[in-house]
């Protein structure tokens, strides 16, 4: 049983992390590789909606998601969408990246391999981690646009497709711990992250919820 006071900190560090971006049409859409099948499937409205003409699934295994989704994150996430409806030859796979950055980079690499050209990218992740996608998509493709997208759901809502709670919240202080520590190590880009936040963040982290912190941070 997660206590309610760990349960209001996390809520600031969710709304924190949701960039409110009004969705719009972009060169492409990027799904960013996770254990939650939700990204894809809010990739797929997005394809469906006529938003982008292309999405690119990006992302290999973790531990968190070897079992889950034994042929790989990207993969899975295309079989999901091409189930929802949208055309497999709009979904590319890049199967390879096993953090952001990489996901990021050879997402990149990809398309300009293939003669796309890209001003723009709806990229769509998990809730809690738009900010820190959108903050590492600015330092490794600088030049283009990024709208971030994530599926329109509260913390307990999602917790409870999760199914999992405590690693929801464990998720979300990495992310935010990461927003403090990745741009000294040149991962991301500085954005601002508010006292009341880094002191929600820092009582969770202090209560015990460190199963995703960078260690030596």
């Amino acid at each position: 049983m997660i206590a309610e006071g760990d349960l209001r900190d996390a809520r600031v560090l969710w709304e924190f992390q949701r960039m409110g971006h009004q969705v719009r049409e972009c060169s492409v859409g990027v799904g960013l590789g996770s254990h939650d099948l939700g990204v894809a499937e809010v990739a797929a409205g997005l394809y469906l909606r006529g938003l982008v003409p292309l999405v690119v699934f990006t992302g290999a295994n973790s531990p968190t998601t070897r079992e889950r989704m034994p042929r790989g994150e990207a993969v899975h996430y295309r079989e999901r969408a091409v189930e929802l409806g949208v055309p497999g030859e709009a979904v590319l796979v890049e199967p390879r990246a096993r953090d952001t950055g990489e996901n990021l980079r050879f997402t990149r690499d990809l398309l300009a391999g293939r003669g796309v050209p890209v001003e723009s990218v709806l990229l769509v992740s998990k809730p809690y981690e738009e900010r820190r996608a959108y903050a590492t998509a600015r330092k490794v493709w600088p030049g283009v646009e990024f709208v971030c997208a994530s599926a329109p759901l509260g913390l307990e809502e999602y917790a409870e497709t999760i199914g999992d709670t405590r690693l929801v919240l464990d998720m979300l202080v990495g992310a935010v711990q990461r927003l403090l520590v990745y741009p000294a190590r040149g991962f991301m880009v500085a954005l601002d992250v508010p006292a009341p936040v880094t002191a929600a963040y820092e009582r969770l982290r202090d209560r015990g919820f460190t199963g995703r912190l960078v260690a030596g941070a």
